[in-house]
């Protein structure tokens, strides 16, 4: 692993050799893990009269809710009630509608239902197996309704949850005339289940008075108290929710998660007790929405080089039945539709269709990854069509200071993206050249060409693809952050934020964060349960931003405390407050030299406040929504990846044999952690393009919810040779520590298996042509794309 370099200039001159940021901590929670005590949901002790409910799923795709007979279920032993949409009508404070942004979604079906598994209602019994019985008890009368089921079938029908969008720079049409080659094709790309491993999860715990505690198990729980206040009727400050952590998130208990909380709301609200909902995986994957699957036609114009001079794409996304976060999804599949390459004539058409579908939703890269897909397999087939290593056609594309108009007030160069945002931190050229030269590309490409001209039945693929990934949320509300620190006259210090921990090491990164600023040792910080009490409005966990967010507001709140100690001692002292340092423990002047507990029990003597609040809003972003243009990244994290894959070209079985990566995750304040996300990451783009499959039957069913039919990648499946590096560089934006974001770019490196699995197909071919391989790359879909006749 290459060494982080030094802190930026903007931050904090506290770091020293005792620092606990930019060294390998364990993860805070890693021990209990291990243990088995690190609480969940399911784990936190339940109280007295706890119930337990079950949802009831309608079984067809799309219909009219004619009857709901419930008699049979209620009459079974420990059944308590049942609760539909017309209970809601019985509160008229409630709404049958959830508060979500488009308020387009019925906390239970109502007149009509709109997908295979939509929850009509949930049965509440004194067990979970009972609730689970009895919920198979209650009779649905239907009558079944045509159903839209494919992007293809919405897109003739104008079926869309939002509207299209358009973006265009320059004049496409005119730059495809006159293209020295054009291309056109299609291509698809499934969804993916996030199969995390701790399942939807909440409970309802009525209070004194009308209040609320909602255990969570969710990526946001500001919107959770939200929808669970908006759903009964009462004010906000009326509930609140807590999560310590949870066992996996992936964008899946982004908004999800709070239609457990509303269910589990309603059945306490109408039994008086409180009430846990849990769904089993079956259930989960019926109900719950996956990553938008994607359909985009395109037409490139390229030159003899490979240098796109023209694009057009027509991106149609599977939304599901709702709108939930579909919009910016889209929105992001657009801004991430160059990935690394400036594209000066481009248009983009985006259709975010309304299927019968489980409503989709964010997932790991937030439709960036089906953008970065669609330009990657346009840059392959380009390499293709001229019969040039792909790597080359990728590099004549990237962004970079090159002149594209004369010198003048109207100079153009080719850094800006299609949304018009600069791209000024740009390192691909020398981090592509480093990883060439680290996985020795060159060489290895020969050898897969001798291996593929003497072998007929294994053939071989290597490929390396670039990540460019903007951070922050794209809408610029949601890019702030508050938090608590607290001091106690012991010396020991409490954290609290507003992000939420779901296995990817945030509050360990904040814990440290807070230590170094505090100059403490790490273990004598406690970072504690996310909770709508402590920390109000916070926005989700997401879009990569939790440690850029919530470490930098519990950096100021630290700040703060620190500086009033430092003005004690520099009275005490009589010094300048800037000549008092913290480190190691300790808090030294030019006089003299104090323990830190010492100096709080000073302060505490002198009323000296030891607690503060932090918050943080993220500079320099802002966009307009109704051209989808500005700046909404406050920087890109970068990254590549080699990989080298073998198909059998009998049975279309495939196999990832070696990895190399080279990311840029900045001045990394957890190495280990940050590994950790890149590798995962990687895994979970590789599954979502080789084995992670989801079917739908002709009847809008989903037959792959299980992990009998639905493959996620296992140990087998890591190669051996899987090496990961970090860049050395820190962020040139005046990030909290100089680091980078680290959850989502990482899965986007794994479009290099797909772009390789597409040169071991090309090696079955006896001329050039592009290779249509649909993803997933299932066995199935790469005999399909070795058997297709050239020209298909």
């Amino acid at each position: 692993m290459l060494k982080p370099t030094a802190l930026n200039h903007t931050e904090s001159a506290q770091t020293t050799d005792h620092s606990a940021s930019g060294k390998s901590k364990f993860h805070e929670s890693a021990r209990a893990q291990v243990c088995g005590t690190a609480h969940y949901v399911d784990d936190i002790v339940e109280p007295r009269g706890m119930l337990y409910a079950a949802p009831v799923l309608a079984g067809v795709a799309h219909g009219r809710l004619i009857d709901i007979d419930a008699s049979q279920a209620l009459l079974m032993p420990g059944v308590h009630a049942a609760i539909f949409a017309r209970d809601i009508a019985a509160n008229a404070d409630g709404n049958k509608l959830l508060a979500s942004f488009a308020h387009d979604e019925p906390i239970f079906a109502l007149d009509f239902v709109e997908h295979a598994g939509q929850v009509v209602g949930i049965v509440v019994a004194d067990s979970v197996i009972k609730a689970r019985h009895a919920a198979r008890k209650v009779v649905c009368t239907i009558e079944a309704l045509p159903a839209i089921l494919s992007i293809e079938d919405a897109l003739a029908q104008k079926s869309y949850v939002l509207p299209p969008v358009f973006v265009s720079r320059g004049n496409a049409d005119a730059a495809l005339s006159t293209a020295q080659n054009i291309l056109h094709g299609k291509i698809e790309v499934g969804g993916q289940e996030h199969f995390y491993l701790e399942g939807q999860i909440a409970c309802a715990l009525p209070q004194e008075q009308n209040q609320w505690l909602i255990q969570s198990s969710t990526q946001h729980p500001g919107e959770v108290q939200h929808w669970v206040a908006h759903a009964l009727g009462i004010a906000n400050h009326a509930v609140r929710v807590e999560c310590r952590r949870m066992g996996g998130g992936f964008g899946g208990k982004e908004t999800q998660a709070g239609h457990l909380a509303v269910w589990a709301a309603l059945a306490a609200k109408k039994t008086g007790r409180p009430v846990k909902l849990r769904l089993d995986r079956d259930d989960d994957f019926l109900i719950t929405g996956k990553r938008h699957p994607i359909a985009c036609d395109y037409s490139v114009g390229f030159d003899n080089g490979g240098r796109v001079t023209g694009l057009k794409l027509n991106m149609a996304l599977d939304c599901g039945f709702s709108a939930d976060l579909s919009g910016p999804v889209a929105d992001r599949a657009i801004f991430h539709s160059d990935n690394a390459y400036f594209l000066q004539d481009v248009d983009i058409a985006s259709y975010r269709c309304k299927t019968h579908h489980q409503s989709h939703t964010a997932f790991r890269g937030f439709g960036g990854p089906q953008g970065v897909m669609v330009i990657e397999s346009i840059m392959g087939n380009i390499a293709q069509h001229l019969g040039l290593d792909a790597l080359a056609v990728r590099r004549n594309n990237l962004y970079s200071e090159e002149k594209i108009s004369p010198t003048g007030a109207s100079e153009l160069r080719r850094n800006t993206t299609h949304y018009g945002m600069q791209v000024e931190d740009n390192i691909l050229a020398p981090l592509l050249l480093k990883l060439e030269e680290n996985a020795n590309y060159i060489e290895r490409l020969k050898e897969v060409s001798a291996w593929n001209l003497a072998h007929c039945f294994i053939k071989r693929g290597i490929a390396i693809t670039p990540v460019k990934f903007g951070i922050s949320f794209t809408a610029t509300l949601f890019n702030q952050a508050g938090a608590l620190v607290h001091v106690y006259t012991d010396g020991s210090v409490q954290v609290n934020h507003g992000g939420t921990e779901m296995g990817q090491g945030l509050n360990t990164k904040v814990g440290q964060i807070v230590a170094d600023e505090l100059g403490v040792e790490f273990s004598n910080v406690l970072v504690t349960a996310s909770d709508t009490s402590k920390i109000p409005n916070a926005s989700a966990t997401a879009a990569s931003a939790g440690t850029d967010l919530n470490g930098r507001a519990a950096q100021n709140a630290a700040r703060t405390v620190r500086e009033r100690l430092a003005e004690l001692i520099g009275k005490l002292d009589c010094c300048k407050a800037d000549a008092v340092k913290f480190s190691n423990s300790s808090i030294t002047s030019p006089v003299c030299s104090r323990t830190f507990t010492e100096v709080v029990q000073l302060a505490y003597a002198e009323r000296i406040q030891l607690w503060s609040d932090g918050f943080y809003s993220t500079p320099k972003i802002h966009y307009d929504k109704t051209t989808l243009t500005g700046r909404p990244f406050y920087y890109f994290a970068y990254g590549a990846a080699c990989t080298e894959v073998a198909i059998d070209v009998l049975t279309g079985e495939s196999r990832v044999l070696k990895v190399d990566i080279l990311h840029d995750v900045g001045n990394s304040i957890n190495p280990a952690i940050d590994r950790g996300q890149i590798e995962g990451g990687f895994v979970q783009g590789m599954g979502w393009l080789t084995t992670e499959q989801l079917v739908w039957n002709d009847k809008g069913m989903l037959s792959t919810h299980a992990p009998s039919t639905y493959k996620i990648p296992t140990v087998g499946d890591i190669p051996e040779h899987f090496k990961v590096e970090l860049w050395p560089e820190a962020n040139r934006e005046d990030n909290v520590f100089g680091s980078k974001a680290a959850g989502e770019p990482p899965l986007m490196l794994a479009v290099s298996v797909y772009e390789a699995l597409r040169h071991a197909i090309a090696a079955t071919k006896k001329a050039a042509a592009q290779v249509v391989l649909k993803a997933p790359a299932t066995a199935e879909n790469i005999l399909f794309a070795i058997n297709a006749k050239l020209g298909d």
